[in-house]
């Protein structure tokens, strides 16, 4: 059974940073995902980042892009997003997600299997 929990969020100033982990249960190399996801108030859930099972490859969301950095601790079963420079814009409930074995680079939510409970994340201007 795969669990994925979030912590991290929290409320920082614009410019400032965050770090989110993503705790993992159950994640095998069959999970060749893990990706990010945020959802703000009356708005559609949208990609942030993913990155492959061995960590070689990571892929972002244009508007993140130089900003957040995602990495995996396979040692300590938790995926990590980076998140600098935050702008007000980037206020969101965050989500880590899982896909199975997926070709290509998932970036709809509807490629992803497995899902946590989400994160507040609160940049204050």
């Amino acid at each position: 059974q795969v669990q994925l929990v979030e912590s991290g969020g929290g409320l920082v100033q614009a410019g400032g940073s965050l770090r989110l982990s993503c705790a993992t249960s159950g994640l095998t190399s069959s999970s060749s995902h893990t990706g990010w996801f945020r959802q703000a108030p009356g708005k559609e859930r949208e990609f942030v980042g993913t990155i492959t099972w061995s960590g070689g490859t990571t892929y972002y969301a244009g508007s993140v892009k130089g900003r957040f950095t995602i990495s995996r601790d396979h040692a300590k079963n938790t995926v990590y997003l980076q998140m600098n420079n935050l702008k007000p814009e980037d206020s969101a409930v965050y989500y880590c997600a899982a896909t199975k074995m997926f070709v290509g680079i998932p970036t709809s939510r509807r490629q992803y299997d497995y899902w946590g409970q989400g994160t507040q994340v609160i940049v204050s201007s």
